[in-house]
């Protein structure tokens, strides 16, 4: 008989309980497909007497007191990091990867701070670390880029890739509730954390992008340097406006190759209605890939949750029991280049505008003045009912500019004391549609 694939599996929440489910109920498909049983050789979690109905698909597995410990156990193959986090996940990564151990992990943020260092341990030892988890769930992404289309010169990767932010976004749409309202009720339902900070203000996202860009374009990417901005400014006035002039807003990750460097950012954005992330609504992610030879293809599915995630992580383990080794980034790291990421008021684009100013005579010629200075064009205009002496709300959609002399318009037009509160700017992205 083959000898089986033993795995050490670190965390066993919410993914790692749905990994344990998962190898018990396809055993036998997952030996048919791979010549080889799986077995559950040694687990590690926080509280090991804690009940979490999994029976007894454990087996006999070794518990250890903590995930270092698990990685450096000699009775196991595959090291397994399903605990989050960077200092004990990257102190246990790299126990693995010293003892020889490949390593399948969900952790984007270790990766998008530590990547590098991690591939460059995983070349020396001569092992992999797998990851397809880490990014947009269920959807094999990872498994797309670094292998299906690495035949295609890759000129834009771009997505939702947070399934939170895109639950309160679409709640917020379909409602009219506003965004304090929405997280509550995405908290309530479990699509939120009680600290819902690295969801709603794009850094999750953030962590994604950075991975999706390295393995796109082949080159390292310094996640400091990425623009990053959350949903938390997006008010339910601004979707309404949005869906009348033919636009979904969606917090976006978009990175693209441009004669000027990488264009790597985050941030809000109105995407056309017929476009291929318009219709990804709720909890799930959307990846659009854009390459020279297939043209646009575009992924969607769950972003989160036991199954899914799991679905992922499995999908990796299956290629360390094929003998499937591949560097991080999908070439070896002396090979990777050095992303020159432009800052975003590099960015040239069409934006919109939304502004509440005392409606009285004028107003909107001195708005028109200072837009026309910077050299920032009008494509249209509405204001939104009478109320005169006080407060109307105007939204100007722009035509193509460049984002610095944007930044300086709005900077003036806030300083005008017609104008009542701070100006809000969604940029709007020509996303070709599907």
């Amino acid at each position: 008989m083959t000898k089986p694939l033993r795995l050490g599996i670190a965390g066993l929440g919410t993914v790692g309980g749905g990994l344990v489910r998962l190898l018990s109920a396809h055993a036998g498909r997952l030996a048919l497909r791979t010549g080889r049983p799986f077995e559950i050789a040694a687990v590690s979690a926080r509280d090991p007497g804690r009940d979490r109905g999994l029976g007894n698909a454990l087996g006999g597995a070794t518990f250890h007191g903590d995930a270092v410990a698990l990685a450096r156990d000699p009775g196991i193959d595959v090291f397994v990091e399903l605990i989050g986090g960077e200092s004990v996940a990257r102190d246990a990564v790299e126990a693995a990867l010293a003892a020889g151990k490949p390593v399948v992990t969900a952790n984007k943020a270790l990766l998008a701070h530590h990547g590098l260092d991690l591939a460059r341990k995983a070349e020396a030892a001569g092992v992999g670390i797998n990851f397809e988890a880490a990014i947009a769930g269920g959807i094999p992404i990872v498994k797309a880029l670094r292998e299906g289309l690495a035949g295609n010169r890759i000129d834009a990767v771009y997505g939702i890739l947070n399934g939170t932010s895109n639950y309160i976004l679409t709640s917020m749409e379909e409602t009219g509730a506003s965004f304090e309202d929405a997280l509550a009720e995405a908290q309530r339902l479990g699509y939120a954390e009680a600290d819902p900070s690295f969801d709603v203000d794009g850094v999750d996202a953030a962590h994604k992008l950075a991975l999706l860009a390295s393995l796109a374009f082949g080159v390292a990417v310094d996640f400091d340097r990425l623009h990053v901005e959350g949903i938390r400014r997006v008010s339910a006035l601004d979707i309404a406006f949005a869906r009348e002039l033919g636009f979904r807003i969606k917090l976006v990750g978009i990175a693209k190759a441009t004669a000027e460097g990488l264009d790597v950012r985050v941030h809000p954005v109105m995407v056309p209605a017929g476009s291929a992330l318009a219709h990804v609504d709720g909890v799930f992610n959307g990846v659009v890939v854009e390459g020279d030879q297939v043209g646009q293809m575009a992924f969607e599915g769950r972003g989160a949750g036991a199954g899914p995630t799991a679905s992922a992580v499995m999908a990796d383990i299956v290629d360390v029991a094929l003998g499937l080794h591949l560097p991080l980034y999908g070439v070896p790291s002396p090979a990777l280049g050095t992303a020159d990421v432009i800052p975003v008021t590099s960015r040239v684009g069409p934006s919109y505008l939304r502004l509440s100013v005392v409606d009285r005579p004028g107003v909107i010629a001195d708005i028109a003045a200072i837009l026309r200075d910077e050299k920032v064009s009008i494509e249209s205009l509405l204001q939104r009912g009478r109320a005169p002496g006080e407060g109307v709300p105007v939204v100007i959609v722009t035509h193509e500019s460049r984002e610095e002399a944007m930044a300086r318009a709005l900077a003036r037009i806030d300083a005008l004391e017609s104008v009542l509160e701070q100006p809000t700017m969604i940029r709007i992205e020509e996303i070709r549609r599907a």
